[in-house]
C-alpha cells in the first residue's frame, strides 16, 4: 500500500492554504490562481507556473519556517494510526509532493510512524501528475506497481498513480468525489476502509460495510 500524505494521512489543508495565501499576498499574486493548482503538486512546480520570474528554490527557502512549523491545527485523520501500526513496515510506503523535512516534521507532530520507504519531492525530478513518485515507491518496496494500491486525495495524484500502473483509491477529504472518478473506487476517508493482512500473508483493502 502506498499512501499520499497530506489529505490522506494528515489533515493539513488549513496550514497549506495559509502558507500559500501568505506567499501570494507577499508577491501580489492572486491567491485564486495559486489555489487552483497547488493541491497535490510540488511547491517548485507551482511557483514556476504562477511566478516564472521568481527563483523557486529561493522562495521555498524563504517559506521554510512556515513549511516546517507544526501548527496545532495539523492532525492525523481518524483511524490512520491504527492502520499504519497494523501494517508490516515492508508492506507500505508514503509518496508525497512535500519536501522531506516538511513531511517528516508533520508525521512527528501528529505521532505517525515514518515509513521505511518514504518518497518525497526531494527524490524525484518530476512531481505528480507524473508517475515518478509512485513508480519509485513501488521499486523501493520491491514489487511491481501493478501489485500496489495507492490512496490519493488529489486529482493530480490519482493521475500519477494511474500512469504508474497501480490501483488507486480516491480519498475525498479535500476534493469532491466526482473529481476523483478516475480512481478505481472513492471513499470519504481512510476510516471507511479496513487494511490488514490475512493469515496467508495477503494484504487486503476493503471498504467497511457501514461506509
Amino acid at each position: 500500500v502506498i499512501f499520499d500524505l497530506d489529505g490522506v494521512l494528515i489533515d493539513s489543508d488549513a496550514a497549506i492554504e495559509h502558507r500559500w495565501r501568505q506567499w501570494a499576498e507577499e508577491h501580489d499574486i492572486p491567491f485564486e490562481d495559486v489555489k487552483a493548482i497547488y493541491h497535490g503538486r510540488p511547491m517548485v512546480e507551482v511557483i514556476q507556473e504562477v511566478a516564472p520570474d521568481l527563483d523557486p528554490e529561493t522562495e521555498i527557502d524563504r517559506m521554510r519556517d512556515v513549511m516546517t512549523a507544526a501548527p496545532e491545527h495539523v492532525r492525523a485523520f481518524d483511524g490512520v494510526k491504527s492502520i499504519l501500526d497494523d501494517l508490516p513496515p515492508e508492506r507500505w510506503a508514503i509518496a508525497t509532493s512535500a519536501r522531506r523535512r516538511t513531511a517528516t516534521n508533520r508525521l512527528d507532530h501528529v505521532g505517525l510512524p515514518t515509513p521505511n520507504v518514504f518518497v518525497t519531492a526531494d527524490d524525484v525530478t518530476r512531481g505528480k501528475p507524473a508517475p515518478d513518485a509512485y513508480e519509485l515507491a513501488a521499486e523501493r518496496l520491491d514489487v511491481p506497481p501493478t501489485d500496489c494500491v495507492v490512496f490519493e486525495d488529489a486529482v493530480s495524484g490519482v493521475e500519477a498513480a494511474r500512469r504508474a500502473g497501480t490501483q488507486v483509491i480516491g480519498v475525498a477529504t479535500s476534493t469532491e468525489p466526482d473529481a476523483l472518478s478516475d480512481a478505481d473506487a472513492v471513499v470519504p476517508s481512510l476510516s471507511a476502509v479496513d487494511v490488514h493482512l490475512t493469515k496467508h500473508g495477503t494484504l487486503t483493502v476493503r471498504r467497511k460495510a457501514e461506509a
